[in-house]
């Protein structure tokens, strides 16, 4: 395969009716990545060196989902799978080796799969990647000769009764010698049950020149699990679930449950960290060593270093040193950054914030557009009201700072190092260093009020 180059044509044109669905069958998702994303990352980790995807069917949602090197290829009309190769001729007119032809809607190929595919097309024209299954109904069957090379692909529609009864079938991806494609592809009709152009008559033209073609078929068969329903989307992310965890509990993490954790494709967890049960870890999240995430937490875009714990919470695009604690019932929103031995304890809500080492915002506070300096305690109760509602303001909170209770910090504000504000305070004034800050009413006590004006029931 390093000899030649392989280029990867992935159809996702079709609507995928089945689905029931306003998105496109190939954006729908699983573990939190696009089906599309699974394939491409397939054929990338199997070295294809070119990627173009063949959209049609609502294909700015499609375009919307692509990593920015993959190329889109529009298809007009819906004719066919050797349509859809077709309308990719002129983007590939310069290009030469082999095309890997793949279906959008297959997240479990593996790359290795494809590269053997490959190998095997080499210096043929076209191979076809089989499975053995045990009901084939809606498959196209492969019907091999007598040396055991594949002398067509009998739609299900097409079959006759003898045909019908086969095992073998077509999962639909395909490796063909880019030298003479659309020519071949030009010699295709449309003389079918669907009236359609069929990629699977490939089989007939090669073989009338006097190339072989070969069948590849899988060892699982799951790998040829397409996806055209919700039922089959979440088969498909069991399997896909099972494999990744499998995958992580071998390189030494510890996942508790396993059929109760989700972890995206994408995500780099080190060994002995700790996954309890009900936990989502999704979207490039990275986990150091050590650390224990969950029960009951999700976990998207994140940065989490080393012996951290974030029990029962959720923590969005953002990132943590070392030794951190968050939760339970934590809520950090994108744009948090917290140093190393940070606590944020029970009910805390923080967004687009920064928290200097050892600093605490142990319960029932709410930090927004804030900046706390090194070992800042933050009260319970605590809010920085930070939207005047139409602009949000900062706050900052020096060193060692010390915010009590039921403090509103009404941004902009700034409070010193080494500062205190009383318990109960409302602050909208800037605190110099090493003071105390008061903003309470004062106290008033009425002895005697209550017997004089609430009579006795």
């Amino acid at each position: 395969m390093k000899a030649d180059r392989v280029t990867a044509l992935i159809l996702a044109a079709g609507a995928g009716t089945r689905m029931n669905s306003d998105k496109p069958k190939v954006v729908h998702e699983i573990l939190d990545t696009p089906l599309i994303q699974l394939v491409i990352g397939a054929a990338k980790n199997a070295g294809c060196e070119r990627i173009l995807t063949v959209v049609g069917h609502k294909e700015e949602q499609v375009r919307a989902v692509l990593p920015p090197a993959v190329e889109c290829v529009h298809q007009p009309e819906r004719k066919g799978t050797a349509d859809a190769v077709t309308v990719a001729a002129d983007a590939l007119a310069d290009s030469t080796g082999y095309l890997l032809v793949m279906c959008g809607d297959m997240p479990l190929l593996r790359p290795e799969t494809l590269r053997q595919l490959v190998a095997v097309c080499l210096d043929r024209c076209m191979a076809v990647l089989t499975a053995q299954v045990e009901n084939p109904s809606g498959y196209g069957r492969i019907v091999r000769d007598e040396t055991g090379s594949i002398a067509a692909i009998v739609e299900d529609k097409d079959a006759t009764a003898e045909e019908l009864s086969i095992k073998e079938v077509n999962t639909g991806i395909y490796c063909f010698a880019l030298d003479g494609l659309f020519d071949r592809l030009a010699k295709i009709n449309n003389d079918n049950a669907q009236g359609e152009y069929y990629l699977t008559d490939m089989v007939e033209v090669c073989r009338r020149e006097g190339e072989t073609v070969i069948g590849l078929q899988l060892t699982e068969a799951e790998e040829a699990h397409g996806v055209n329903s919700r039922v089959q989307l979440a088969q498909a992310g069991s399997i896909l679930r099972d494999r990744i965890n499998e995958k992580l509990m071998e390189t030494g993490v510890n996942i508790i449950a396993p059929e109760l954790t989700w972890i995206s494709p994408d995500c780099v967890i080190e060994h002995d960290v700790d996954i309890l049960p009900n936990t989502i870890v999704a979207q490039g999240t990275s986990i150091k060593s050590g650390s224990v995430i969950g029960p009951n937490s999700r976990i998207y875009g994140a940065a989490i270093g080393a012996d951290c714990r974030v029990e029962e919470s959720v923590v969005l695009q953002s990132s943590m040193g070392d030794r951190c604690y968050v939760g339970p019932y934590s809520y950090i929103r994108p744009e948090v950054t917290l140093g190393d031995e940070v606590r944020v304890g029970p009910s805390v809500e923080m967004k687009k914030s920064t928290v200097g080492n050892r600093s605490k915002i142990p319960h029932l506070s709410y930090i927004g557009d804030a900046t706390l300096g090194e070992g800042v305690n933050v009260g319970a109760g605590t809010v920085t009201c930070n939207y005047d509602g139409v602009k949000k303001s900062p706050t900052v909170i020096g060193d060692g700072a010390f915010i009590g209770s039921d403090t509103m910090l009404v941004a902009p504000v700034t409070i010193g190092k080494n500062s205190i504000t009383a318990a109960g305070s409302t602050i909208g004034q800037d605190v110099p260093d090493d003071s105390l800050a008061l903003g309470r009413a004062r106290q008033v006590n009425k002895d005697g009020w209550v017997k004089e004006n609430r009579a006795e029931g």
